[in-house]
């Protein structure tokens, strides 16, 4: 009965989207197409989001794809088409429209009172004008203006500063998005997802921002063609390289320096792109003959690949690779190690002006590895391998309907950990089952421009997740005890979940400078990241859905203002959401999470919530720019078991969240930055009691998240200093200074018995940094 329903469901919906198919073409009358794709005229690097648009009717107009392809559609006759992008010289031509024409475009930079060329990710108006909700596009010269981290710019950083977005805390690069967790957030480089983002426990992301094309935040109603997480997409996308020159740039920093390449394998027609970084804090240390620092490393290394050919006018062909490791040592007392890699290729193909479609192939790999002495040796190890397929047709119908449709795959293979205690006696090793997966989706969406004032994109996601053999599965009951196990073969399907998961998002225009937008979308995931801190840590183990373990659902809905003023220069925003989730995990109270195999043991599920309010004031041209965001927030779950079946806070849960940014051009040598963040504490649960067990004080928490840390605050200051640019060389000082006030942020509160008064109990707070000073050199040849 159940599949019947599913079923009738679909037809229903493809039915919706074959009408809308049909009765687009009375939209519009017939029409000639100009195309083609924009280009940097130095670099040939293609450019994203530039605004092509027709003079003297500027709702006319297009911005260019990922691809830097654009096209537009008018009746015959004699236009002018007009470009002009931020640090680019103003393209204008006319042409004379009595057939499809191509043609391309390159663009010149512009070196007026330019210290660098600004790449702008969206056309000045997309804030007012995009039908899709909740999208945040970075532009990376403004990440790279921003204040750093010990000499290190960070997108990861960056996003945490935009409404709605929340940084894990000091020392994480982990991030909230719209009250969810962390592992909520599905980051893609090069469309290939990476489980762990963060170097050197949270301090750096994995992203070195020099190789980077463009940055996309979807928090909202999700486009149709994303899935697998409830909260939030982070697309991150490289640069293919010069295919006409070669260039060398990097940075040399106190504890970090960088080089990247990139140039023609073919001229014209072929590129690579190269980069790599390093730490070295521990070498310095150790060379300065410190005692501590001669048993103890800490480091991590990253390397990003891109090579990109053009097979011919109408196909490209580009291979991706990331490998990323962390290291830490304290020599004969502990080690960890973890790290991402990955390889993907990619076709794009055009067909004609119509009809295009893309294809990838994946592999990836996240794993991590700890040993300790603790008057025993005590080891374990991790690793997640996935396969992925994707394949995916983009149809432009007319000018004014776009379909998008396509098909995933992922086959996961996790291996949740092999543990041991004194490594030279096997019969103390505890192998957990490896746990096999499919995760399959099928979609289509439609961007739909039903009048001058009313843009619709919609769509449908189909999503079926497979838990699969080999391995031990097992039967609960209702207190979570085990009464059963099956075992099943290679392949063998253990349990099915399919979901559907309607998307849809709207802009009605009131008019050329503001508008109000609408969205509604179900998301599902099915990998869920088990943490017992909320910081989180890169050995977290991490599960999927089984016999016993449900996907995670969510529902939002988001209704928003948008408003821009003085011709695009300064953008307004408000936006409420209401998040509505199901089979949200927690760990029940007094779980074992030390290595465990039945995991399913120790948690319990039910449902969560969250809503807010998101606040954006931006000026976005002049010598003076920045932003102020504002986010008024809750998170709450409810799951049977814990605090008393009550609703309490989700350890990401802040009710007040607030960013300042500002970035001054203070001559064509120098600029300043600067940016203040202040956010309510993070919920966290405190002892209400303690008794003894064996003679050792137990701590009793009564009440889960029901308490605050310390309100988190901290100014970042920056400075860059220009020492010399000409066509050939360029080259630059950073300067930055984290937490200028020496704030001693809370990191972490620790109860324990007063050594004084073994009554009473006492509550010990940990910092992470003071005053945290750096200096950088950039160049680039």
């Amino acid at each position: 009965m159940r599949l019947h329903y599913l079923c009738s469901r679909g037809k229903i919906s493809v039915l919706f989207l074959w009408i809308s198919f049909l009765i687009s073409p009375i939209l519009v009358a017939q029409n000639y197409t100009i195309s083609g794709t924009v280009r940097d005229k130095e670099t040939k690097e293609t450019l994203v989001g530039v605004p092509v648009v027709v003079n003297n009717l500027e709702s006319k107009g297009v911005s260019t794809e990922q691809n830097g392809q654009y096209k537009l559609t008018l009746p015959k006759g004699k236009y002018t088409i007009s470009i002009k992008y931020i640090g680019f010289e103003e393209e204008n031509f006319e042409i004379s429209l009595t057939n499809n024409i191509t043609r391309n475009i390159e663009l010149k930079q512009s070196s007026i009172g330019l210290k660098e060329v600004v790449v702008a990710a969206q056309q000045p108006d997309a804030n007012v004008t995009a039908p899709q909700t909740g999208v945040q596009k970075l532009e990376i010269s403004e990440i790279n203006k921003l204040p750093v981290l010990l000499g290190e710019r960070d997108i990861i950083k960056t996003i945490q500063l935009m409404p709605g977005v929340q940084g894990a805390g000091e020392g994480s690069s982990g991030f909230y998005v719209r009250g969810g967790s962390a592992d909520q957030n599905l980051i893609l480089l090069d469309d290939v997802s990476l489980y762990n983002a963060s170097h050197l426990m949270g301090f750096f992301s994995t992203f070195n921002s020099e190789v980077l094309r463009d940055v996309t935040l979807y928090k909202g109603a999700l486009p149709a063609q994303y899935g697998e997480r409830l909260s939030s997409i982070l697309d991150v996308q490289q640069r293919i390289g010069d295919n006409q020159k070669y260039h060398v740039n990097g940075g040399i920093g106190l504890i970090s320096s960088n080089i990247n390449a990139e140039g023609p394998i073919q001229k014209g027609k072929s590129s690579f792109l190269i980069g790599a970084r390093r730490t070295y804090a521990d070498a310095i240390a150790r060379l300065s003959g410190v005692e501590d620092a001669q048993n103890a490393y800490l480091y991590f290394y990253d390397l990003n690949m891109k090579l990109n050919f053009a097979l011919s006018d109408k196909d490209m062909v580009s291979v991706s690779g990331y490998l990323g490791r962390d290291k830490m040592v304290l020599k004969e007392a502990a080690e960890i190690n973890w790290g991402n890699s990955f390889l993907t290729a990619n076709w794009s193909h055009t067909y004609n002006r119509k009809w295009m479609s893309k294809t990838s192939l994946a592999y990836n790999q996240y794993d991590y590895y700890y040993a300790m002495d603790l008057g025993m040796d005590l080891s374990g190890e991790s690793k997640i391998k996935d396969y992925s397929l994707k394949h995916e047709f983009i149809y432009e119908h007319n000018p004014n309907s776009k379909w998008r449709f396509g098909l995933s795959s992922t086959y996961h293979d996790m291996a949740p950990g092999d543990f041991k205690l004194n490594a030279s006696d096997q019969d103390n090793s505890v192998n957990l089952h490896h746990r096999y997966s499919s995760e399959n989706s099928i979609y289509a969406s439609n961007q739909i421009k039903v009048n001058d004032k009313l843009e619709i994109v919609y769509g449908l996601r189909m999503s079926a997740f497979m838990a699969l053999g080999k391995g031990e599965y097992y039967t609960m009951d209702a207190n979570h005890n085990v009464t059963d196990s099956v075992w099943y073969k290679s392949g063998e399907v253990v349990k099915t979940y399919i979901n559907l998961e309607p998307r849809i998002s709207a802009a009605y225009k009131l008019n050329s400078f503001s508008s109000i937008k609408a969205a509604y979308a179900r998301t599902v995931q099915n990998m869920h990241l088990l943490s017992y801190a909320a910081q989180g840590t890169p050995i977290d183990r991490w599960t999927s859905s089984s016999n016993n373990i449900k996907p995670e659902l969510a529902d939002q809905v988001s209704l928003g203002y948008f408003r821009n003023f003085s011709n695009n220069m300064f953008e307004f925003s408000i936006e409420g959401y209401y998040k509505d989730m199901q089979n949200q995990l927690d760990y029940k109270d007094g779980a074992n999470i030390e290595g465990y195999d039945v995991v399913e043991t120790e948690l319990l599920s039910g449902k969560g919530r969250s809503y807010g309010v998101e606040l954006m004031l931006k000026k976005r041209t002049g010598r003076f720019t920045g932003w102020i965001s504002y986010t008024l927030s809750k998170s709450e779950k409810k799951i049977d078991g814990i605090n008393d079946d009550r609703w309490y806070n989700a350890f990401q849960d802040r009710t007040h969240d607030i960013s300042l940014v500002g970035m001054y051009e203070l001559s064509p040598k120098w600029s300043l930055s600067a940016a203040w963040v202040y956010y309510t504490g993070n919920a966290i649960s405190y002892p209400s009691g303690k008794y003894q067990i064996n003679g050792k004080d137990v701590m009793y928490y009564a009440e889960r998240n029901g308490y605050r840390m310390p309100a988190y605050h901290r100014l970042d200051l920056g400075a860059t200093c220009l020492l010399k640019k000409t066509s050939k060389f360029h080259s630059e000082l950073v300067f930055g200074l984290y937490n200028a006030y020496g704030r001693e942020n809370a990191y972490m509160i620790e109860f324990r018995t007063n050594t004084k008064d073994p009554d009473k109990t006492s509550a010990y707070q940990y910092a992470l940094f003071k005053f945290v000073p750096s200096i950088s050199w950039n160049f680039k040849f």
